[in-house]
C-alpha cells in the first residue's frame, strides 16, 4: 500500500466518529439513510468519500446537522456540553450499512 493512499484512508477514520443509533436514526435505516457523528469541521464531499471508501457503498447524498451544546448543571457545577455534528447519508438504492457490526 502506498503512502499516499494509507493517509487517506486513515483520514476518513477521522471523519466519521461513530453510527448514532437511537429509534429515529433506525426508522430512517427503512429509507435507506444511516446517521453518522461526524467532526466539527468535515465537509458534505469529505464525508460522502469516506462512507464509501470505508464501507464500500454508493452515496447518493449527505444532509448535516449541528445541534448546539447545553448548558447543564451537575451536582452544583455549570458546564457546557460541545456542539456535536451529525451526517444523514442516503444511500443508493441495493447497498446497505449494518451498523451494528462495526468496521
Amino acid at each position: 500500500m502506498s503512502q499516499a493512499s494509507r493517509f487517506a484512508d486513515e483520514r476518513h477514520y477521522d471523519v466519521i466518529v461513530s453510527p448514532v443509533i437511537t429509534e429515529k436514526s433506525t426508522a430512517a435505516s427503512e429509507q435507506n439513510k444511516v446517521v453518522f457523528r461526524v467532526r466539527r469541521d468535515a465537509t458534505k464531499p469529505q464525508i460522502k468519500a469516506a462512507v464509501e471508501r470505508l464501507f464500500d457503498v454508493k452515496v447518493e447524498s449527505v444532509n448535516t446537522i449541528v445541534r448546539k451544546g447545553k448548558n447543564k448543571v451537575f451536582r452544583g457545577t455549570r458546564g457546557r456540553q460541545g456542539d456535536v455534528k451529525n451526517a444523514v447519508v442516503t444511500l443508493a438504492e441495493g447497498h446497505r450499512i449494518d451498523v451494528t457490526t462495526g468496521l
